[in-house]
């Protein structure tokens, strides 16, 4: 692939260039896509989750070098990664993937942990590595909430 289309790939091609908070502009595109891809099958949200994590470290490693800007808020394929993961929990309902689209946000701004701590990792496994993780986080507090509501 050719430098400008790792970097079309990173930004999520116009996704990242939206204003304002590009962030959470890629974490609806994520909601959105990766309810989709669930949808279909949750095999298939699995398997695009682990693409994503390594072409999307790829892709921000190519925006790094083409641009000099480490993890410049263009680059938004992190935020696709990370809100799939979120989303590998819940029901197929707007209303869990509301919850997860807000708590995945949360803890990417927030940085709490070790979310904050892989940031600063080099290249494109920094740049993908919190959004991971807060994906992650939110996952754990989408299934506990599912699990504390059916045992009430």
């Amino acid at each position: 692939m050719t430098p400008a289309l790792w970097c079309a790939l990173a930004t999520v091609g116009p996704v990242g260039k939206m204003r304002p908070a590009p962030g959470s502009w890629g974490s609806l595109f994520g909601v959105v896509t990766g309810f989709g891809l669930a949808s279909l099958s949750s095999g298939l949200l699995e398997i695009a989750i682990l693409l994503v994590i390594v072409f999307g470290t790829i892709a921000a490693n190519h925006h790094q070098s083409e641009t000099g800007s480490k993890d410049a808020s263009e680059v938004v394929i992190d935020e696709v990664a990370g809100q799939w993961i979120a989303l590998l929990v819940i029901p197929l309902d707007w209303r869990w993937a509301l919850a997860a689209f807000v708590l995945f946000r949360l803890f990417d701004i927030t940085k709490i942990g070790p979310i904050g701590m892989v940031e600063k990792w080099p290249g494109g496994v920094g740049v993908m590595a919190d959004d991971v993780i807060a994906g992650v986080f939110a996952a754990l507090c989408l299934w506990l909430a599912q699990w504390f509501l059916l045992a009430g």
